[in-house]
C-alpha cells in the first residue's frame, strides 16, 4: 500500500468541523464519487479510493443521489430506433 501525506492548513479542518482523519476520509469519499460520476474510474476502484466496500460505496450514492447506472440517452434513443 502506497502512502501519501497532505499538508493542509490547520483551519481548514473548522470548515467542515470534523478532526483530520475524519476530513481525510471524507475527502476520500469526495474524490471517489467525483471521478464515479465523471465515469472516469469504475465504482470497484471508486469504493477501493473511499475505503468502502462496494455496498456501503452504493449507499453513499444513493444518499448523495448519484446515478449509479449512467444512462447515455443518444444511445438509448439509436437503440429504440432500431426496433
Amino acid at each position: 500500500m502506497t502512502i501519501v501525506t497532505l499538508e493542509l492548513p490547520e483551519e481548514i479542518f473548522s470548515a467542515r468541523r470534523l478532526p483530520p482523519v475524519e476530513f481525510v476520509q471524507d475527502m476520500r469519499q469526495v474524490a471517489a464519487i467525483y471521478w464515479y460520476q465523471k465515469a472516469l474510474i469504475s465504482q470497484e476502484k471508486a469504493a477501493q479510493i473511499a475505503g468502502l466496500n462496494r455496498r456501503d460505496f452504493l449507499e453513499i450514492l444513493a444518499r448523495e443521489q448519484v446515478d449509479v447506472f449512467g444512462v447515455d440517452f443518444d444511445d438509448l434513443q439509436r437503440e429504440l430506433e432500431r426496433d
